[in-house]
């Protein structure tokens, strides 16, 4: 059997019961996650572009969309809610990074496809776990390499995950399933030259591209359609197109035992992952210090390798760019609460004074110690006429390690939906904190951001 079709049996055979209860749990955070995102997302210029373009061009359906009293079909559904949860960069990850985003990619399809065939919370939390097990394991083989190439990575693993998500809840069998990753290995898309020339509105459409194309390769592989068997590993599959040094062999590795599922990691910034850790070290300078950001002459953060290479914009250009720039992001921290995601506006990306302060960070690679991870980061602020504070952080709340309690989840849930009807987002927050009791998810609303 080729890795598509191992992967395709596994996702068949999973059934809910056979699910462990923390991976379960671990799903439907990442399912209030991404609600969540989507409706804070859908108040955005560019998410407001997408549903326009969607409610021109599609069908009319039973799915809901952020922002939207109106109902579409699947499949705009899936583009509309994928784009707007990865928005303004709050969906969640997996952790360490593998290039995935189990939120934008996973829930955005799968509930588009659960509400157009009255399937129930179980059915949809069963489907997610399959097309994150199958999407982890593909980003882990590609080794994140990826975007070393140009590539956004979420956008080519984005697809395989919302095939398998969207096929559980169609009802593909084994062989159908497998001819949905076929597919969907022609329908990968997306490059990360946003971050280096601006032109940052197409980085929140890949996401939402990724959804749409799952439900499109999956609905083709359900009418016969056909994709090559070894799309992944073959001659020319995606680990030979889209990856370097790539590892085979986790492509099917630790199968029902091994759950990338935990891994999930929900964001407390609206800013990349990578300045996440930097960041939480700021606030806490600032919190011990009560560090003065007008008498800040420097600030030097040693962290990952992805960080230096790829998020040492020193000048954004545009929000997209700022919420991609360690440099940046580091230097809000120092004036704003980034766990506020307005903070991350035009007014800050011109603020004078944090521009200046955004040149003087400086960013380097950091060898990892014993017990570190990727993200670990050693954060120093040196003050004018005198005075240095430094902190080392190696996770910030929402890791694998450290997850959200309920609390702190419904917390962030009611901050991202604070635009919305309190009586109705408190409804709806407790209709997906028990998705498993939902009979029939078409009377699920989350759609128009002011009484969904």
């Amino acid at each position: 059997m080729s890795a598509a079709q191992t992967l395709a049996a596994f996702a068949c055979e999973l059934a809910y019961e056979r699910i462990p209860q923390p991976v379960v749990e671990r799903a439907r955070a990442t399912v209030i996650d991404t609600v969540a995102a989507a409706i804070q997302g859908a108040t955005l210029p560019w998410s407001r572009i997408v549903r326009d373009h969607a409610a021109g061009s599609s069908a009319r359906g039973h799915c809901s969309l952020a922002g939207s009293d109106t109902r579409f079909s699947a499949s705009a559904a899936a583009l509309v809610n994928g784009a707007s949860a990865h928005a303004f960069e709050l969906d969640n990850l997996i952790q360490p990074s593998i290039g995935v985003h189990p939120g934008a990619s996973l829930v955005a399809p799968g509930l588009a496809v659960a509400q157009q065939s009255g399937a129930n919370g179980r059915a949809l939390l069963m489907a997610l776990v399959a097309g994150c097990e199958v999407m982890c394991r593909i980003g882990a083989a590609s080794r994140h390499s990826s975007e070393k190439l140009g590539f956004h990575a979420p956008g080519l693993t984005g697809v395989f995950g919302a095939a398998v998500t969207a096929g559980r809840l169609l009802g593909l069998d084994a062989a159908q399933l497998a001819n949905a990753l076929g597919i969907a290995g022609s329908l990968c898309a997306g490059i990360i030259e946003f971050s280096s020339s601006g032109g940052g509105m197409v980085k929140r459409l890949h996401l939402g591209r990724a959804a749409e194309a799952g439900v499109l390769a999956a609905n083709l592989a359900r009418g016969g359609f056909t994709g090559p068997a070894e799309v992944l590993e073959g001659k020319h599959g995606f680990l030979a197109a889209y990856c370097r040094d790539a590892d085979a062999a986790a492509l099917t590795a630790g199968l029902g035992a091994n759950w990338w599922t935990l891994r999930t990691t929900i964001k407390c910034f609206a800013c990349h992952t990578t300045a996440h850790v930097p960041v939480a070290a700021v606030l806490e300078l600032r919190r011990r210090h009560g560090l003065d950001p007008a008498r800040v002459e420097s600030i030097t953060v040693a962290g990952s390798e992805k960080m230096v290479r790829q998020h040492n914009i020193v000048e954004p250009q545009d929000i997209a760019m700022a919420q991609y720039s360690a440099p940046f992001c580091v230097a809000l921290a120092m004036f704003h609460d980034p766990s506020d995601p307005s903070v991350f506006s035009e007014r800050t990306l011109n603020d004078e004074a944090i521009r200046a302060l955004c040149r003087r960070v400086s960013l380097q690679s950091r060898e990892a110690a014993a017990g570190d991870n990727p993200l670990t980061s050693e954060v120093v602020v040196r003050m004018k006429g005198g005075g240095t504070f430094a902190v080392t952080l190696n996770d910030f709340p929402g890791m694998p390690d450290r997850p959200l309690d309920a609390a702190a989840l419904a917390a962030k849930f009611h901050r991202l939906t604070a635009h919305v009807v309190p009586a109705v987002a408190d409804d709806l927050l407790s209709r997906l904190q028990h998705l498993e009791a939902e009979d029939d998810l078409r009377q699920l609303r989350f759609g128009a951001t002011e009484n969904i």
